[in-house]
């Protein structure tokens, strides 16, 4: 998969677009151009006319907040929220340390954020060093100078996320999440304009709720299909986690052939489902994906019924980590890109050194960053290990995030995600209603995950938006049209990431590695490491939860060495 041409081998992270315009036709002769966001690494073109300025949003007076949204989901009581409450209690009762190891971590992203909170509830130091000025990996967010925020990525929260709903309630900030209707919501591309339910009823439990909201859509999927679908689903049903985790070796298409499952079933639901997990289309994506979240989705009630956060994660998500590892006397730095793994002679990690020059030594090393960052850090040294020779079938899927903001109100819209079923849009939402901080109730903002986007991901933001608005008026054909003759475009912003979360398709599995390497002292962690979440903000909080369970197992080795590095350094 080619990264975009523009970008350096080093710097896989985000590439941000920013446009704010008054004319019609994108990428006006009159605009002038200039660079923004010095000093960071998701650096930004802004384009405004000179005579005009985009509307302020909402500055001259306090936030109202007219979002309607439901009741926090009794969770605590399914296994999986058990067992996850159960490894975050296990930090906090792990004995003290009579001396804390300093653990050095790549990346504060969810991976690297989990992994320093779990180790300084144990009772350690983690120092968590970032290559860019915004925390969030893939949830970061950029707030641009009209005081609008633009992310990553369009991000939601199920109630099938055990570890990260418990690491909202162990900060405290469960009101942080907007809970919406117990629904999934689909586009009709057949009838432009119109949608498609599966409503999920409170009243019943698991897996009756998701089989009565499939049973009750007669839009999608006619009864022959339905019958033939389920009948498919049945050894997966039955099988377990075994079943589940023996797909992987078959591609969602594959395995809907194999079982007889008719293909429209694969064109009306599972080509939104799989650009929705992992951006790309069902004949490329491994069936354990979708088997996994329909086990979660079918076993827990509330396992599908989903949240927005209140606000932008960097300050509403990111932040709490922080103030909470640094309270525990850890340490968060940013603008501290790793520039090598330094090795000692016996191969083990002596330390990282970072751009400026500066030394970072520790106890134990953690890279949590995205795998293709690992990969071209990579010491020579460990590239014959078969451990690290198994991150080569692991590869980052590109993927776009699309923001605009419209001159209006759009009515077609719901306080939900909704599933486009486009050919080049994956899910969007109207921010201005399903976010409190993002509401604004004269203008919509629309924010949208453009996938598959590999063939897109080095185009111009120009060409993005023009077929993102080709797309939209197929889906508002009374409010949106392609020459911006009915709703205009006040600005907007595209993040293009290269790499993304890592590409799941069919045999990846055994290529995951366990969050211990066979370097002693030196742990990895992020959605690509061995969990069973996968490519997800669950698997990045998961992952950093086993990793710092490691290193805690790990301790009397790890306190050994660092007093054998303390004793040769005294002697030098």
């Amino acid at each position: 998969m080619a990264a975009c041409g523009y970008i350096s081998a080093a710097n896989l992270n985000c590439l941000v677009g920013a446009r704010n315009l008054s004319n019609p036709k994108l990428g006006s002769a009159d605009a002038t151009i200039s660079l923004s966001f010095s000093g960071s690494d998701s650096m930004g073109l802004s384009v405004r006319p000179a005579s005009i300025r985009a509307p302020m949003r909402n500055h001259f007076s306090p936030l109202r907040v007219v979002c309607v949204d439901y009741p926090r989901p009794e969770l605590e009581s399914t296994v999986n929220f058990i067992e996850a409450a159960y490894l975050s209690s296990t930090f906090r009762a792990s004995p003290r340390p009579l001396q804390p190891l300093k653990i050095v971590i790549a990346g504060a992203g969810l991976a690297g954020l989990s992994t320093a909170k779990y180790l300084a509830d144990a009772g350690h130091k983690p120092i968590l060093l970032e290559s860019r000025d915004v925390l969030g990996g893939k949830v970061a967010a950029w707030k641009d100078e009209d005081g609008d925020w633009y992310e990553t990525g369009l991000h939601i929260f199920f109630g099938a996320y055990p570890n990260v709903q418990n690491l909202f309630g162990e900060l405290g900030i469960n009101d942080r999440l907007q809970w919406k209707e117990h629904s999934m919501i689909f586009a009709m591309p057949s009838k432009p304009g119109e949608f498609s339910r599966f409503d999920f009823p409170e009243v019943l439990p698991a897996p009756l709720n998701g089989i009565w909201a499939i049973l009750r859509n007669n839009e999608m999927l006619t009864w022959p299909e339905k019958v033939k679908f389920a009948i498919g689903l049945l050894p997966a049903m039955l099988g377990g986690q075994a079943y589940v985790e023996a797909q992987d070796g078959l591609s969602v298409k594959e395995w809907m052939i194999k079982q007889g499952v008719p293909e429209r079933v694969t064109d009306e639901v599972f080509i939104a489902m799989s650009k929705a997990l992992n951006f790309i289309n069902p004949d490329e994506l491994s069936m354990q994906c979708i088997l996994i979240a329909l086990n979660r989705f079918l076993q827990e009630k509330n396992g599908s019924k989903m949240a927005f956060l209140d606000g932008n994660p960097p300050e509403r998500l990111c932040m709490p980590i922080v103030d909470h590892i640094q309270s525990l006397g850890g340490e968060v730095h940013l603008n501290s890109r790793i520039q090598k793994i330094e090795l000692n002679d016996d191969g083990t990690v002596k330390s990282f050194i970072l751009n400026n020059g500066k030394v970072m030594e520790g106890d134990a090393y953690v890279f949590a960053t995205p795998v293709d960052i690992l990969k071209l850090l990579l010491p020579d040294n460990w590239k014959g290990i078969p451990y690290f020779q198994r991150l080569d079938k692991l590869v980052g899927v590109p993927v776009i995030n699309v923001h605009i903001w419209f001159d209006r109100k759009l009515k077609n819209t719901y306080d939900h995600l909704l599933f486009s079923r486009s050919p080049l849009l994956s899910v969007y939402a109207d921010m201005s209603v399903t976010c409190k901080e993002y509401y604004d109730p004269n203008r919509s903002m629309l924010e949208l995950v453009f996938a598959p986007a590999e063939e897109w991901i080095s185009r111009s933001d120009e060409d993005i938006i023009e077929a993102t608005m080709s797309e939209l008026a197929k889906l508002f054909p009374d409010e949106i049209s392609a020459d911006q003759s009915k709703a205009k475009i006040v600005k907007y912003h595209v993040v293009k990431t290269p790499r993304s979360v890592y590409k799941t398709v069919p045999n990846c599995e055994p290529c995951r590695p366990v969050q211990r390497s066979p370097i002693e002292g030196f742990y990895l962690a992020g959605d690509y490491t061995k969990q069973k979440y996968l490519a997800s903000m669950e698997g990045a909080v998961l992952s950093g939860k086993l990793c710092a369970q490691a290193i805690v197992q790990d301790c009397e080795l790890l306190a050994g060495r660092g007093q054998k590095r303390m004793a040769k350094a005294s002697v030098v």
